[in-house]
């Protein structure tokens, strides 16, 4: 499962002061501190703060010379301009930030939200697919969308053209949720500005990405990773066999979700995508009641894990501390090394890679902090490491 690997497991201590989540930002937005490595320094050092005040020797010894972090002016003038916007900006471990991005591999420490920030509470469903949808394929979004919304789910989807405006649409009475790729303030496509003013009014829209930062294509694949992240499932119209959505399904699977698909015509390459993943076994969908089956024997599941839990809870807690072990400079170098070889430009799951490598999760984790402080690896979405 994702959560096993999941950053920061045990709970921060949420920012208590304005200038605590200013601290969070700065952070979060210094030069190559990616996710990973600000829960490692938020497990290590504590607060932001000190984690602020380690960073230059933090980058130092991997490298970096005259590090500077991201000045608080600077982080300041992002506040200012969310609050001009509308929205808020929510820390992870605050009691509004999305339960279920606590689960997935790489949650992002910081949300920007404008609008129902208690949608976040209902059940949810994604529905992604197509931007040249069919007339068909539309038609069926809104279907579904509309019948979900009836039933009280919440859809969510990327506001992007065809099948996310359908869901989006349908589902805007009722509640639906728009994950955006750049900024919460930059609307793409332009075109759907009326309906992002519209979720802003009575959904809501949520980003990861700093305020005024326009979308680039790398964005997209992990806004896709919030898309599920965000879900319970995620309901597929309409994918070619190699497009976003696909990766939003491949998202999926990784965190635990279920994947449903909507069947297409052999001939119609915009099906091609939604018949790969029935063949693989995703769950054909005729219908809303065909979601609404699986999502409800989700709902079943997790009460059941939760009453496991609860009860292992309660027989036995057992704290285990794992002695970290020190290492020499040639060990350290001998390790960053073999990480090294094992990466290529195709990313590889971290589990893999510390299995691979043969070393314990204590010793590679940090080793990828300071890795990824020179610049030599990049992280991508569900936990993949590559290098940069």
């Amino acid at each position: 499962m994702a959560t096993e690997f999941t950053p920061f497991p045990t709970p921060l201590t949420p920012p208590l002061t304005e200038e605590d989540k200013l601290s969070w930002l700065r952070l979060l937005r210094s030069s190559r501190v990616g996710i990973s490595t600000f829960f490692r320094l938020m497990g290590e050092h504590g607060t932001a703060e000190a984690s602020l005040a380690a960073l230059p020797e933090v980058a130092a010894a991997a490298g970096v010379s005259k590090y500077v972090a991201c000045s608080a002016d600077a982080a300041m003038a992002e506040i200012e301009a969310g609050q001009r916007a509308g929205a808020q900006l929510i820390a992870w471990s605050e009691a509004a930030y999305p339960e279920k991005l606590t689960t997935i591999s790489d949650p992002p420490p910081l949300l920007w939200a404008m609008g129902d920030r208690d949608l976040f509470q209902r059940p949810t469903v994604a529905m992604v697919g197509a931007r040249n949808a069919s007339s068909l394929g539309a038609r069926m979004a809104k279907r579904i969308a509309t019948d979900l919304s009836d039933a009280g789910y919440v859809v969510v989807s990327g506001l992007a053209r065809g099948i996310d405006t359908a869901s989006h649409l349908a589902a805007l009475d009722g509640g639906t949720v728009a994950v955006m790729a750049g900024g919460i303030d930059v609307v793409y496509p332009a075109e759907n500005a009326v309906l992002a003013q519209e979720i802003g009014e009575k959904g809501l829209r949520v980003s990861e990405q700093r305020m005024n930062m326009q979308p680039q294509a790398r964005h997209f694949p992990r806004r896709n990773r919030l898309i599920s992240g965000l879900t319970t499932a995620v309901v597929v119209i309409e994918a070619a066999a190699k497009s976003g959505s696909l990766i939003t399904a491949r998202t999926a699977l990784d965190q635990g979700r279920d994947v449903l698909a909507v069947p297409g015509h052999p001939f119609d390459a915009r099906a091609s995508g939604c018949n790969m993943l029935l063949r693989d076994g995703a769950v054909l969908v005729r219908g809303a009641d065909d979601v609404i089956e699986v999502l409800e024997m989700a709902e079943a599941r997790a009460n059941t894990d939760n009453e496991a839990e609860a009860t292992s809870q309660s027989v036995a807690q057992v704290e285990v501390h794992v002695p970290q072990q020190q290492r020499t400079p040639a060990e350290v170098r001998q390790l960053h090394e073999e990480i090294l070889q094992r990466l290529s430009p195709s990313p590889v799951a971290e589990d893999q890679l510390i299995r691979d490598v043969g070393a314990s999760v204590q010793a590679v984790a940090p080793a990828l902090v300071t890795l990824e402080l020179e610049g030599r690896i990049r992280r991508q979405s569900g936990g993949m490491v590559a290098l940069a």
